[in-house]
């Protein structure tokens, strides 16, 4: 009974431990969840709630949610968007589990581009010595430039934002360029997907916000050839007669 009792006690021991562990590290990762968020709000980047996986589906209501983790919780979230840090602090305790989006068209836009021409644009920049703001790489396959916004123009008419860029939904459907203005938003780091995926800082919120227009050639030139490149591949893969 007692060697029993023992191997018993010893088992609920080691679990014991693995949860305390298991605490830890959740509690560490929070605390560099709210920390990353902090600076963003910092860097003067609007931040409001999202949603976040629930296993493959979305924490949202919505049966067959088309952008599932990518979206807000509220459908106010232009105007709750902030950079005050005790409110960020509160939404990220009391949700530990929330995604957070920024609003663009405030204070930043965001270029945001398929990963391996960000990739490939990013590394033509840093090599010619061109400011490079904060950056960031969505597990579902964009790079994420993060720039100064255009503001509101005096004449309306060269305003776009065109509905692509006001409708991040309809990512799928057009998955080259995009550049995120007013009334737009996109994911703010550190953010989870489904399937395990997440959106990380390659370059932290501490990088000053470039002038969009600087990069504007580059990415555009990038995102080209890799269309190009797609285009050519498909045709490869296309069966030819002999």
């Amino acid at each position: 009974m007692s060697a029993e009792f023992g191997r018993r006690s010893g088992a609920q021991g080691r679990i014991s431990q693995w949860l305390r562990g298991r605490r830890q590290k959740e509690t560490a990762d929070d605390g560099g969840r709210e920390a990353l968020l902090l600076a963003a709000a910092a860097a003067g980047l609007p931040l409001a709630q999202a949603a976040h996986p629930s296993g493959y589906r979305c924490s949202c209501d919505r049966i067959g949610c088309p952008t599932p983790a990518r979206h807000p919780v509220s459908f106010a979230w232009q105007t709750q968007s902030t950079t005050d840090r005790a409110q960020i602090e509160r939404w990220a305790r009391h949700q530990p589990q929330a995604n957070f989006i920024t609003a663009t068209g405030m204070v930043h836009d965001v270029l945001d581009v398929p990963l391996e021409a960000g990739r490939e644009a990013l590394e033509r920049m840093l090599a010619s010595g061109i400011e490079v703001g904060p950056v960031a790489e969505s597990g579902d396959g964009r790079m994420l430039f993060f720039t100064l916004t255009r503001g509101t123009p005096e004449d309306e008419d060269e305003w776009w934002p065109c509905e692509l860029d006001c409708h991040p939904e309809t990512m799928d459907e057009h998955p080259g360029f995009r550049w995120h203005c007013r009334g737009s938003y996109v994911l703010v780091p550190p953010a989870r997907l489904p399937g395990d995926l997440t959106v990380d800082w390659v370059r932290g919120p501490e990088h000053a916000l470039p002038d969009p227009l600087s990069l504007l050639e580059i990415l555009t030139d990038a995102c080209a050839r890799y269309a190009g490149q797609q285009e050519t591949d498909q045709l490869a893969a296309w069966p030819h007669r002999h």
